[in-house]
């Protein structure tokens, strides 16, 4: 096995190099601390591997992504949501039967107790879908108190239900009453007439929207140990049921800097389109330094090439729109920016590429999805990775709480003088 050498205080101490199936390597800390009194420093964990994982494969340098060997470019328009979920959570393809199976127990766990729907009534319509969306995932744990015990059926439940979750949220933030779900729909489908269909008028699912989301779904299904990734992790160390998990993975998400990203894309092409659409005047703003403007879906924390993700759903945008025959000027913008900036060198020399935020907000904009929905979508097609990540974790057989270290900066020791006096 391959040694690297740390040197400290005089003495040489040798750390194992670990490999992946990639080639990737790891210099084994493990016993880092234990040996020689030290911790490592890495703010934000961009230099850390957290845990060995046999789910998914980036090259962020090469821009590629792959979902258990398969390569996303192959795997995306070629499979159904349902079955992507299957193969990350389980390692493998399911056969046909398996399948057949696998895809009634997700249509016959769609419901939810008819008592949850007090808790929807209790939020304000201000409420923001994701809170409601983060809670009520918590709350299933209330109505499955054997979450430790389930297995295999709560996995099913979370993605059964977290849709109608989803779309009571959406429903609950209109004033509109609640649509229940179909069995006889697919995953996407269901979820979009649950969505757009009202008491008085039902509503059929476009193909090619369908189509559009059961892709989205699996572009966002996994990505490696990003924020929401590692919390899901980190809260199931403890021993944290799976519902509990899965919340607060999805508080994680909330953030403009993750799950917000495709809603800033759109606030972005917003806020230019109202400028009067001149977006070479804006391109010359974020190259202005000291500006404080930000080019809104370019650039990745891993990729530093085309994400592999971007291209396919900009091909999705345009057959969505070109079915549906709708011209959107923040795609026509969209597309003008891309052309534009790829050409410059100040974002060709950055590494500055488009990413899957890019156009995800304009498909979702066009499918009829309010901006406040679009990081809950995200959630509910991560959420086959999220579940993956914990059932890996809590099979490790060393398998321990999460505990970082840390350096501490603050006052030494001193004493604590009487200065005011006494309570009264």
């Amino acid at each position: 096995m391959t040694k690297a050498k740390l040197i400290y205080d005089g003495k040489e101490y040798e750390l194992d190099v670990i490999e992946g199936t990639e080639d990737e390597r790891a210099i084994d800390i493990r016993n880092l601390r234990r040996d020689t009194g030290l911790v490592t420093l890495d703010p934000g964990y961009g230099n850390t591997g957290s845990c060995l994982s046999s789910i998914t494969f980036i090259d962020g340098e090469k821009g590629i992504l792959r979902y258990r060997g398969y390569p996303i470019e192959e795997l995306a328009p070629r499979a159904r949501f349902t079955e992507v979920c299957y193969l990350l959570i389980y390692g493998r393809r399911p056969n046909t039967e398996e399948l057949k199976q696998w895809r009634s127990l997700m249509t016959h766990h769609t419901l939810l107790h008819e008592d949850m729907k007090k808790f929807f009534e209790g939020y304000p319509p201000s409420a923001h879908p994701m809170a409601i969306m983060a809670s009520m995932l918590a709350s299933l744990s209330a109505y499955y108190p054997d979450a430790d015990n389930a297995g295999d059926l709560n996995v099913v439940r979370v993605l059964a239900k977290a849709k109608t979750i989803a779309a009571f949220a959406y429903k609950k933030s209109i004033g509109q009453p609640f649509i229940y779900p179909l069995n006889n729909l697919s995953w996407p489908a269901n979820f979009l007439r649950m969505m757009f269909a009202v008491p008085t008028q039902d509503y059929d699912v476009p193909s090619v929207v369908e189509d559009a989301l059961n892709l989205l779904l699996i572009l966002h299904a996994d990505h490696e140990q990003n924020c929401s990734t590692s919390t899901m992790r980190m809260v199931g160390s403890s021993e944290a049921n799976l519902f509990a998990s899965v919340a607060a993975a999805t508080c994680a998400l909330w953030g403009a800097r993750h799950g917000g990203a495709n809603q800033s894309v759109i606030e972005m092409l917003e806020a230019i389109q109202a400028d009067g659409g001149d977006y070479k005047k804006f391109l010359d703003k974020v190259k202005t330094k000291g500006s404080g403007v930000k080019l809104m879906g370019f650039g990745h924390r891993v990729y530093k090439n085309f994400d592999p993700r971007a291209k396919m759903l900009k091909d999705a945008a345009e057959r969505v729109f070109n079915a549906l025959g709708i011209h959107d000027p923040l795609l026509d913008l969209a597309v003008k920016i891309e052309e534009a900036a790829l050409k410059e060198s100040f974002f060709v020399e950055r590494k500055l590429y488009p990413n899957v935020d890019f156009y995800s907000g304009v498909i979702y904009r066009a499918i009829g999805i309010p901006t406040n929905m679009f990081t809950v979508m995200f959630a509910l097609g991560r959420l086959p990775g999220w579940i993956a990540h914990w059932k890996e974790m809590r099979a490790e057989e060393d398998f321990r709480i999460q505990r970082p270290r840390q350096l501490y900066t603050g006052e030494r020791q001193r004493p604590f003088e009487d200065r005011h006096t006494k309570w009264m």
